[in-house]
């Protein structure tokens, strides 16, 4: 018996055969299984240049997106939207639709920017409004301030906003400094628990030259809820020409100082107490 091999010398007459079959629409492995050749390099050889049936060829998923692209393109869309659109990648886009005509732009570039401002200002509104619901929010969970929680809160703000002896510059007097009014009414109403009596108190400005001192002076007497005639002279900030102040408008008020007389004894209090939240939390630490 000749060897099974021998069959691939007359390759003409093997072509022939392949050719024929694959025209009959045979696929490749049918191809195989009728001839007996079961080499894929003479396999593939024998139908050269044939085309494989319609039958066999394996749907290109691109196809549909290459299409609706197109379609989209024409209808004027982006790069960017049919690429969103779509799911797929920009690169796949710009290959599917690049010989078709840009579209023209939808808008003018003033009708472009007026859009963007409204955009712009609906994005600011809604997180103004997040803003809005979060800081109501958080002012509920404090609720009800007792004595005690207000007194320690008073401490933490002194300590942080008062003023502070030091050791080679013992002062030992108690001078409150801040611009919001918020925390000028906190202050004024822990001293207030402390039965420190309002005769005690001096007020005085510290604010810009250029400022609107009388306002300013009706703005924190109304605060303070005292009488702008016992401010003491305010202290005048004098303008630095290399500066750029953005702590100006009818919204600028500088700031307020209050000093407690003869408060050596309270500033010593003060520094007691702070030195007792520090130990607790230091305790935690550990």
């Amino acid at each position: 018996m000749a060897h099974p091999h021998n069959k691939y010398a007359d390759f003409e007459n093997l072509r022939q055969q392949a050719v024929a079959l694959r025209r009959a629409g045979y696929s490749l492995r049918q191809i195989r299984d009728e001839l007996k050749v079961f080499n894929n390099d003479i396999l593939n050889q024998l139908v050269k240049g044939e085309s494989p049936p319609e039958w066999t060829k394996r749907p290109n998923a691109k196809d549909d997106l290459r299409a609706k692209a197109r379609e989209l393109r024409l209808q004027g869309w982006t790069y960017d939207q049919i690429e969103a659109e779509l799911g797929c990648s920009r690169s796949s886009v710009s290959l599917w639709v690049r010989d078709l005509p840009r579209p023209q732009p939808r808008y003018t570039q003033e009708e472009q920017q007026a859009l963007m401002r409204e955009g712009l200002a609906r994005r600011r509104a809604t997180e103004n409004e997040k803003r809005r619901k979060a800081k109501l929010g958080a002012r509920r969970e404090v609720g009800e301030l007792t004595d005690r929680e207000l007194f320690m809160a008073g401490v933490a703000l002194y300590w942080a906003e008062g003023a502070k002896s030091k050791p080679y510059d013992r002062r030992e007097r108690a001078v409150f400094v801040n611009s919001d009014p918020g925390v000028i009414q906190t202050y004024l109403a822990w001293l207030d628990l402390l039965d420190v009596d309002r005769e005690r108190l001096g007020f005085r400005l510290l604010i810009h030259e250029s400022a609107d001192v009388d306002a300013a002076h009706r703005f924190w007497a109304g605060i303070a809820e005292v009488d702008a005639s016992l401010f003491a002279k305010p202290t005048l900030k004098k303008h630095n020409p290399k500066t750029v102040r953005k702590n100006t408008g009818d919204d600028y008020h500088g700031c307020l100082v209050i000093t407690v007389a003869r408060s050596a004894g309270l500033y010593n209090r003060i520094e007691g107490w702070w030195g007792g939240i520090v130990t607790h939390a230091q305790a935690r630490l550990r």
